[in-house]
């Protein structure tokens, strides 16, 4: 009945939701599995399973004389794991809590912490497995020399950010079209298996071909990363500005979208569709 109003300063309100973003985090980390480590070698065996198909691949169809000069296998996993930062956290986003999920009834929370604590949370599992990954490989089986580590982390962060804005995208659709949000997510995935570049260099493309890839900003980041692990490779037909570009574009446009799906939403919505 009676309640005593207690002002909170800006720094108070901040750190508390500073702690609330990381409890929602964690609780996103734990949804895969309930123990952290399982979750985590689960995501990693699935990189590994990726890797190893893409090298089988390789060696199938005769395709290793046309990776860059340097680690074929560090070549491989360049692409792999930029391409899945960039997809796990497109649907991680796209499947983070709505306006009208339970959780939305506890008051601190709200979708802008509901969304952050999806994309840190594939943020932080794909950065571990990439790093035990590499880590594993370098001592048990050949040393590895990245030429620019700093900016190579850089273009996964990029890979990242640009799928979470291409997420919040489809995150401000889902309500309205739940159905076709789905068919699109299945498409851009399975489309960015081949369109991202991920199986051959944008140096080696003849211009007709590079026309039909260098639309996607998938690509010229993982150009560009390789541009930076490897000495001997300079990519000149791919570029940063134009992915983050495309990134803060779409990610201005699924801010707006989430705005206003979030005041027009029902709870009537979830038994409708």
């Amino acid at each position: 009945m009676f309640q005593t109003q207690v002002k909170s300063s800006k720094s108070r309100s901040a750190f508390f939701i500073l702690e609330l973003m990381y409890h929602a985090t964690v609780r996103q980390l734990r949804q895969s599995h309930r123990s952290a480590v399982i979750g985590l070698l689960m995501n990693m065996m699935q990189m590994v399973i990726f890797i190893l198909a893409f090298v089988l691949l390789f060696q199938m169809l005769g395709m290793r004389s046309a990776a860059v000069r340097g680690d074929f296998l560090l070549y491989i996993m360049s692409g792999i794991f930029v391409y899945m930062t960039h997809i796990k956290s497109v649907s991680a986003v796209m499947g983070s809590e709505g306006p009208t999920s339970a959780m939305m009834q506890h008051a601190p929370m709200n979708t802008a912490i509901a969304i952050s604590a999806s994309a840190l949370s594939t943020l932080y599992i794909q950065v571990l497995s990439l790093v035990l990954i590499l880590t594993v490989y370098h001592i048990a089986f050949v040393p590895i020399t990245i030429d620019q580590p700093v900016a190579a982390m850089g273009m996964v962060l990029l890979s990242w950010f640009s799928g979470c804005a291409v997420g919040m995208v489809l995150l401000a659709i889902k309500p309205w079209a739940p159905t076709l949000v789905s068919v699109i997510q299945t498409i851009y995935i399975r489309a960015n298996m081949i369109a991202s570049g991920k199986m051959f260099l944008a140096n080696s493309l003849p211009a007709h071909m590079l026309a039909m890839f260098d639309w996607n900003p998938l690509f010229h980041i993982i150009d560009q990363a390789r541009g930076f692990i490897f000495l001997h490779y300079n990519p000149h037909f791919s570029n940063i500005p134009y992915p983050i570009y495309v990134a803060l574009t779409l990610l201005m446009i699924g801010l707006m979208g989430e705005f206003y799906t979030r005041r027009n939403a029902s709870t009537s919505w979830n038994a409708a569709r």
